[in-house]
């Protein structure tokens, strides 16, 4: 049996605890949800370009060489990485194949899958992401056959629509972020956002 690389665990552990750290800082002094925050971006882009170097060197760091918490903490720098399409998409491919392995849970995968579909513009297919509606409300961005959603999401092990909606929201009330923006605030983060889609190469 494959013994674990501790080296390789703790440096992947190390990164993702980073990431939720500076994302808590940001959460207490209030600036998180007002855009891409450049503390975030920066830790983001850091992340996955060492991440990147460590994929090159042993391929996907599966739950045999990192254990579980190791794995979903690659998971979670690449799910983050939203500045690099490049890199999210060759992520998912190897996400893919360590599902089918075993090495990763099914839902890594799906929900890395939606992440991309929605920056791109297309329709998600497990309904992970959600994003604040015109009362500030967590709901889903657009899903594919949503009258199928839930069968999909329970074959990766996702809990319902329904409850990830409540969770969220949970979450949300818990933070204290803002989701209901005014006017104005709204239109300014909605042009930004759209600006950044096709400065990183997700949309043209």
């Amino acid at each position: 049996m494959q013994e674990l690389n501790e080296p390789l665990r703790r440096e992947i552990l190390a990164m993702a605890a980073n990431d939720l750290s500076v994302r808590e800082a940001l959460i207490a002094d209030g600036s998180l949800g007002k855009g891409y925050h450049p503390r975030m971006e920066a830790v983001h882009k850091s992340n996955a370009a060492r991440l990147a170097t460590l994929l090159d060197q042993y391929g996907w760091p599966g739950k045999t060489i990192v254990g579980d918490d190791g794995a979903e903490a690659a998971w979670l720098i690449v799910q983050h990485a939203i500045g690099n399409p490049s890199f999210m998409r060759r992520s998912l491919s190897l996400l893919q194949q360590a599902g089918a392995r075993g090495e990763a849970p099914l839902w890594h995968a799906a929900m890395l899958e939606d992440r991309i579909r929605m920056y791109e513009g297309k329709p998600q297919i497990y309904g992970s992401q959600f994003q604040p509606d015109e009362n500030g409300r967590m709901a889903p961005y657009q899903i594919e056959n949503p009258e199928e959603v839930n069968v999909r999401r329970h074959a990766v092990g996702l809990n319902s629509l329904e409850e990830r909606a409540v969770e969220l929201r949970e979450q949300a009330t818990k933070e204290g972020v803002p989701l209901a923006l005014d006017r104005a605030e709204s239109d300014r983060v909605r042009k930004e956002y759209e600006e950044w889609l096709r400065a990183t190469g997700w949309r043209r």
